[in-house]
């Protein structure tokens, strides 16, 4: 049997949440973000949109609120991992 992580503090985004702290994440933060959102004694959540509570399908969610413990209402977030890098059609290298 594999040992659990825990950390003091958990830092996630999500793309919807509500006011009691169920938490809705978009494509590639599906991957880690209620993981670790579980993982910590505090999670502090980044959210795009904040909603009344009855609002999220209860299907639709991804880390019910018993698992976070703050909740910042940031609005919409660029991405700015990736740079798109054209060249003119018949450039070579």
């Amino acid at each position: 049997m594999e040992r659990s992580i825990t950390a003091d503090y958990a830092l996630v985004h999500a793309k919807y949440g509500d006011t009691v702290g169920n938490l809705v994440f978009d494509k590639t933060a599906m991957n880690f973000n209620p993981l670790a959102a579980m993982a910590g004694r505090i999670t502090i959540a980044q959210v795009e949109e904040l909603l009344e509570p009855g609002h999220i399908d209860p299907a639709a969610v991804h880390v019910p609120g018993v698992f976070v413990q703050r909740i910042v209402h940031t609005g919409p977030q660029d991405t700015r991992i990736e740079k798109r890098t054209t060249q003119p059609t018949g450039a070579r290298r």
